[in-house]
Order: C-alpha cells, then structure tokens, then sequence
C-alpha cells in the first residue's frame, strides 16, 4: 500500500535530448565565467594547459564545473516541471 503511494509522488524526469545538452552546457559556460572573475585566489593547484584560461587551474574548473552542473540541473528540472522542455 505505501510503495503505491510512494511510486504515485515521485515526478516524471525528462529523457536526456539536445535541448537538455545545450541547456547543462550552457550552465557550465556561465559558472565558468562568473568563476574567473569571482575566485580571487587562483592558480594554487595544478594547471590546466587552455592557453585563454591564464591562472585557472584544475581546482578551480572543478568547483566551477560543479556549480554549474547544480545550476543545471535545478534548471533542467525548472524547465521541465513548467512544460517548457
């Protein structure tokens, strides 16, 4: 009686498409710029070898990848619970 009830609240998710790769890129790129110029100590860690990403390192990308995959991902749920994708 109570699984049926459970599997009656969990919500649909929406299947991975183009639009849901675009929308995750698209979040990571913004977090990614908004890191460079937020995160005032950088280059403490190994680097990385992008020649337009001076003083960025691996630590950095990975915070900055990391937020933008939360971003994305309550975007993509967002979208998704309004009918947009």
């Amino acid at each position: 009686m109570n699984t049926i009830i459970l599997l009656a609240t969990i919500p649909r998710t929406s299947n991975w498409s183009i639009q849901t790769a675009v929308i995750m890129i698209t979040c990571n790129l913004i977090c990614i710029g908004i890191g460079r110029y937020a995160i005032q100590v950088r280059g403490l860690g190994p680097s990385i070898p992008i020649s337009g990403l001076k003083g960025f390192g691996l630590p950095e990308l990975l915070a900055t990848t990391s937020l933008g995959h939360a971003v994305g991902a309550g975007a993509i749920i967002g979208l998704n619970t309004i009918g947009i994708i």
